[in-house]
């Protein structure tokens, strides 16, 4: 099976070479080659029993109907090396740094503005710009609690960050489940290799949460905001709030009382001292926001503004990881802490700019075009495999509003091998590292969420669009 396994031409893939199996592959090489191909489809079904057995879902919307799905996984681990590693931590950690810097600076003073660093017109015009949280002093300066970064790897092995997620990144679960799961179909290879663990994260989570409390008191009152079981996501939310031991709560179970928040017990109000929202701002207070959101509370902002409620990631993250903005990180990160960006970005075109949409649209064949505040691969365009109407379509729409459309290069992801229908076959993946912004530092757990790209030649790792994941293994080279 294994030397029957051949990679895409043209593309770099991480477990296999010209010369054959790469180092980091070797030990998993030697040890899955001795397992019978029967062996590895009972892995194959039992990885698929226990998903289904713990719930592991995620919700798929198509014409206004929730689907819910087992997540797709694959048996095969990821593997990246340690020093690898060291570089993807250093990276994402200068990266972060530099995200809080620009809110704190966007949501005050502004001098990466008025220094002429950042378009002014480009944050003026961004929807997740929230004026009415400018001047809102957050505890210890962190507007990014958790981030969720992802990257891919092109020519060469080179990681890119392909964009940042620093509003209600999802997916930490799928992580968490993954390697339970790998722990029961390969526990001797775990040992063997001596895989940097990863169950470590609810713990760390929580500590940070608990740091947050306006209030000095042992055992703050934390819960987790989760717009209800119909949400895509709410497998995780369930998850993550039992894993830390803390309340899950929708927006009817809270309310507000002189700017204070209160969770309904029945044993009466309870003060609240920190909300992890799964909640999109713009639903989070129906007398500020959406003044028809079910999911929010009245009042939470005046509780938020004075200072007597912590809300996990902070209020108007939305503006740093518009994909507009994107474009800009790696000024960013000169402007604040004078350093070049570790891990690079991807060349982006800013179709409001007349120049620069001129040439996408000259090369619309090797671009991918995406909508600045668009999520789950949804409203993107592939230009190598679209139709001629489906890039006429796409001129169109973005010629009504160049400001919300960015385009790339497309670039050939790495592809790593999947057990798919008895045979070893190259799938595309990217990986989502994530990492907790606490008052002691940034903490990234080691591996994170690789996404794969089940349909043969997609590019496309998003689950909304048929994607799976596998799980991610850190070890020492």
């Amino acid at each position: 099976m294994f030397q029957a396994y051949l990679g895409r031409e043209g593309i770099w893939d991480e477990m296999k070479d010209s010369a054959g199996i790469r180092m980091p592959y070797q030990n998993i090489y030697d040890a899955l080659i001795k397992l019978p191909l029967g062996d590895l489809k009972q892995k194959h079904q039992l990885s698929s029993e226990l998903f289904m057995s713990q719930g592991i879902t995620f919700t798929v919307y198509n014409n206004n109907e929730g689907i819910e799905r087992i997540f797709p996984f694959d048996i095969i681990p990821r593997i990246i090396t340690a020093s690898e590693w060291v570089h993807v931590e250093a990276g994402i950690k200068q990266r972060l740094t530099a995200l809080n810097l620009f809110l704190k600076d966007v949501y005050s003073e502004q001098q990466i503005i008025k220094e002429g660093i950042i378009p002014a017109e480009l944050i003026a015009s961004c929807p997740h710009f929230t004026h009415e949280v400018k001047g809102i002093k957050v505890p210890h300066d962190i507007f990014v609690h958790i981030a969720g970064i992802d990257l891919i790897r092109g020519e060469e092995g080179t990681f890119y960050v392909l964009e940042d997620n620093l509003r209600t990144p999802s997916g930490v679960s799928y992580m968490l489940e993954n390697r339970e799961v790998n722990k029961r179909i390969f526990p001797d290879l775990l040992a063997n290799n001596r895989v940097q663990m990863i169950n470590q994260y609810p713990l760390v989570l929580h500590d940070n949460l608990v740091a947050l409390s306006p209030r000095m008191i042992a055992n703050p009152v934390i819960v987790l905001l989760t717009p209800g079981i119909f949400n895509s996501a709410y497998f995780e939310h369930t998850f993550l709030a039992r894993q830390m031991g803390i309340h899950l709560v929708e927006g009817r179970d809270l309310l507000v009382d002189n700017q204070k928040v209160f969770m309904k017990t029945t044993a009466g109000l309870q003060q609240v001292d920190v909300i992890y929202r799964r909640v999109d701002d713009e639903f989070l207070d129906p007398l500020v926001f959406n003044s028809n959101s079910a999911l929010g509370v009245p009042g939470l902002m005046s509780a938020y503004r004075k200072g007597n409620i912590a809300i996990v990631n902070a209020l108007g993250n939305g503006v740093a990881d518009d994909k507009a903005v994107y474009a800009y990180v790696p000024a960013m990160i000169k402007y604040y802490l004078n350093e070049e960006a570790i891990l690079p970005n991807i060349p982006t075109y800013q179709l409001g700019n007349p120049d620069e949409r001129n040439y996408v649209f000259d090369n619309m064949h090797k671009m991918v075009i995406k909508e600045t505040n668009q999520s789950g691969g949804y409203g993107m365009v592939m230009g190598n495999s679209a139709t001629p109407d489906e890039l006429l379509q796409a001129k169109a729409r973005i010629l009504t509003s160049p400001r919300n459309f960015i385009g790339q290069p497309i670039i050939p992801l790495s592809t790593v091998p999947c057990f798919l229908d008895g045979k070893l076959e190259p799938r595309h993946v990217d990986l989502r590292p994530y990492a907790l912004c606490g008052p002691n530092g940034i903490h990234i757990v080691p591996g994170g969420l690789t996404r794969v790209a089940l349909r043969e030649g997609s590019l496309v790792v998003n689950s909304s669009q048929g994607g799976g994941s596998k799980d991610t293994w850190i070890i020492n080279d």
